[in-house]
């Protein structure tokens, strides 16, 4: 298994790690309900470093992003950040991404942890003339500073204020590190993400640092739980779970990141043949009044028949009530309709919702 740089602190925070994407992560330090509430009243870090990045660099860079993702980097200035996706001729989803545009000629691709490989492959498999390509992913470390006190904490190790807008980056020096800063994160809360390259005592001097300026707001580190918990909260798609090759980004309710007028990109022609046919189904949230855990996979019914399944599933820390997403058909995706989750032995209803679950 990979270690990030940060793999001996968790450790001696006392974490629960578990393999995932082929790294040891912390899954949890005390309580996921804890590190979740943290997140959404004060602030909580994240180690991330397990995502890959991938610069393109060259006087073809943006042509190249602009074939291989189906949002718009044109639209893009140095600078700002942009959520895109990948597909496959099929229209089926590669990965979801960030895309960072760092400079007219150069960006950063932000990709799944589970992916990288599998990612950079197929951007090697679609590379033009006049765009590099580079797999820089072992290099970065990532930190998610997030929730309603990370700018309060940040701005204390910083020499310049932190008034960035959402999906915009600057860059800064923290603890002797210069870094990229990103006003991003997947947990629905104010929140940032820093970039930077060093080695594991640079890691430690920024982690101590952030947890020195963060004390007054009673910061905790948070896990893989807390970062799963939060972001369904928010009906953020989970790679792997809510989105892959075999879904698109329309029936995924990622059609606000397809941009057909855009011109060519991979995957166009089968995603306007679904967006004229219109949609076999849908990416849907749901929520729950009895007491059950609803789990990735478990079939949704209508009148004794499937109806679909679903992808992501918890207890609301917030809600205290079960919140799930899942693919329904077409007919039964309107919100207020009830469909039954077949919870082990047990079929229990859920109303279809709207997003996101928790009101920000």
């Amino acid at each position: 298994m990979k270690k990030t740089k940060f793999n001996s602190v968790h450790k001696e925070l006392g974490a629960k790690m578990v393999e995932f994407a082929g790294f040891e992560m912390p899954i949890q330090y005390h309580s996921i309900i804890e590190e979740h509430l943290v997140v959404r009243n004060s602030v909580g870090v994240f180690d991330v470093s397990h995502m890959g990045e991938v610069k393109v660099k060259g006087e073809n860079a943006l042509d190249f992003v602009q074939k291989i993702t189906t949002n718009n980097a044109a639209k893009l200035t140095p600078g700002r950040v942009q959520y895109s996706t990948m597909c496959y001729e099929h229209g089926g989803i590669v990965d979801d991404l960030l895309v960072y545009r760092i400079a007219e000629d150069e960006f950063m691709l932000v990709i799944n942890a589970s992916n990288i490989e599998k990612d950079f492959n197929w951007m090697l498999e679609n590379k033009i003339d006049g765009a590099e390509l580079t797999n820089e992913s072992d290099e970065y470390s990532l930190l998610a500073v997030q929730g309603p006190n990370s700018r309060k904490t940040l701005e204390k190790l910083l020499d310049k204020p932190l008034d960035i807008e959402y999906y915009h980056f600057t860059y800064g020096n923290i603890a002797g590190k210069d870094m990229l800063i990103s006003r991003t994160g997947y947990t629905g809360e104010l929140g940032y993400e820093l970039y930077f390259k060093g080695d594991e005592a640079d890691a430690k001097r920024i982690w101590d640092a952030i947890f020195e300026a963060g004390r007054e707001f009673d910061i905790k580190p948070a896990g893989l739980g807390a970062r799963d918990t939060l972001r369904l909260e928010m009906g953020y798609c989970l790679y792997g779970n809510d989105i892959d090759e075999t879904t698109n980004p329309l029936e995924a309710g990622l059609g606000w990141v397809t941009k057909f007028k855009k011109g060519d990109f991979i995957g166009r022609d089968a995603l306007l043949k679904v967006k004229e046919e219109g949609l076999k189904r849908k990416l849907v949230p749901m929520i729950f009044d009895e007491r059950a855990f609803p789990r990735h996979g478990y079939e949704l019914l209508k009148n004794g028949e499937k109806v679909g399944h679903i992808t992501s599933g918890t207890v609301s820390p917030v809600l205290n009530k079960p919140i799930a997403l899942g693919y329904v058909a077409i007919e039964f995706a309107k919100e207020g309709e009830e469909v039954l989750a077949k919870i082990r032995n047990k079929e229990v209803p859920a109303k279809i919702t709207k997003l996101p679950f928790v009101e920000k």
